[in-house]
């Protein structure tokens, strides 16, 4: 069922870009008006699509026509991509530039980009199972039982050298605290693992916690796969938040040309997310093939990008370009924060 809600995922994004997108530049239906006037709002047809409203000109009425128009939307889309990504990923300044200044028929605009990397991104994550409910709780009970085979390793291996110990008539008592401390820690983690234990701290139950805190780690206690959910739907929903806390901090890297604009700004963070979201896609997928390695070395493709990014989209020297890069690297950990933050109060409150 994941695998069959993770295509529904990506061809929902497609879709949605599709609509934010639905014609921009590229070639029209050379075919022959069949009206005289516009099915849609009446005006007088002069060509395959009306000049007033942009509906076909004539209209089919079948499931065969429906299927037409819903390929012809995925592979116009498609189409564009394959102009869109390579300049994204190899001269994304440029692109980015161009964009801005009016060439808008060659490249998918950067929020249809946007919906499509964040649903594509989505539908990865939990084909491959990363973003499972159980993963998370999967990951902390082997870690437990790593743990508890550790301690009752130490705890044998402590009782052995207590053993040497008291043959030759040596203090034990260094040796006992460690026994004691290593018996402590293995019954505990043998509570969590059995569920007898709760993840409350003895400061929290003394009252150190905040009062408004409390309900959330009581909901995270009891519904610990629930609340994973609604932070996963929260940080799909409210995706497009990262937009908006990111583009202050590119104003502090240019707080004094006023050549560059909110609106410039905008469309350089939106496809920086955009490839962001495509190396996690890949990363993804390589983890589904059991290539780890290759998927971990993605993790320094981010400083690279932005750095051909910032140098290109605004003209900066390479120092200046390299500078920006340090600190725009910063501030996208800090954006980041801000939206796991944001995610995991609205998913989890």
């Amino acid at each position: 069922m994941d695998g069959i809600e993770a295509v529904g995922d990506a061809v929902t994004g497609g879709l949605l870009a599709r609509a934010v997108e639905p014609q921009a530049g590229e070639a029209t239906d050379p075919g022959h008006a069949h009206e005289n006037n516009c099915l849609n709002c009446g005006a007088k047809l002069a060509g395959p699509y009306c000049s007033a409203c942009g509906q076909k000109s004539h209209v089919h009425r079948s499931v065969r026509a429906f299927f037409q128009d819903f390929i012809a939307g995925m592979v116009n889309f498609e189409g564009k991509i394959w102009r869109t990504l390579p300049m994204l990923a190899w001269q994304p300044g440029e692109m980015t530039r161009r964009y801005i200044a009016g060439e808008r028929a060659r490249f998918i605009s950067p929020v249809a980009l946007y919906l499509f990397t964040v649903f594509a991104m989505f539908a990865v994550l939990n084909f491959n199972g990363a973003l499972s409910p159980g993963t998370a709780t999967k990951d902390m009970k082997e870690g437990l039982r790593t743990a508890i085979a550790a301690d009752q390793q130490d705890i044998v291996d402590l009782q052995a050298k207590r053993k040497v110990a008291l043959a030759a008539g040596k203090s034990t008592a260094n040796i006992d605290r460690k026994i004691t401390k290593r018996q402590a820690d293995l019954a505990e983690s043998q509570k969590v693992l059995s569920g007898q234990l709760t993840t409350m701290t003895d400061a929290d139950d003394e009252g150190d916690a905040p009062d408004w805190l409390r309900p959330f780690i009581k909901n995270v206690q009891d519904n610990p796969e629930v609340v994973s959910m609604k932070i996963q739907d929260a940080a799909s929903k409210y995706s497009w938040l990262l937009i908006p806390l990111s583009v202050p901090f590119l104003w502090l890297l240019f707080p004094f040309r006023r050549r560059y604009n909110t609106y410039d700004h905008t469309v350089f963070v939106t496809y920086s997310l955009s490839f962001m979201m495509m190396l996690v896609i890949a990363g993804g997928l390589f983890v589904a093939m059991g290539l780890t390695t290759l998927a971990s070395l993605l993790f320094f493709v981010p400083p690279f990008h932005m750095y051909r990014h910032l140098k290109g989209a605004y003209q900066l020297g390479r120092f200046s370009a390299v500078l920006r890069t340090m600190a725009l690297v910063t501030f996208a950990f800090i954006a980041a924060s801000l939206f796991a933050a944001a995610t995991v109060a609205i998913g989890a409150m």
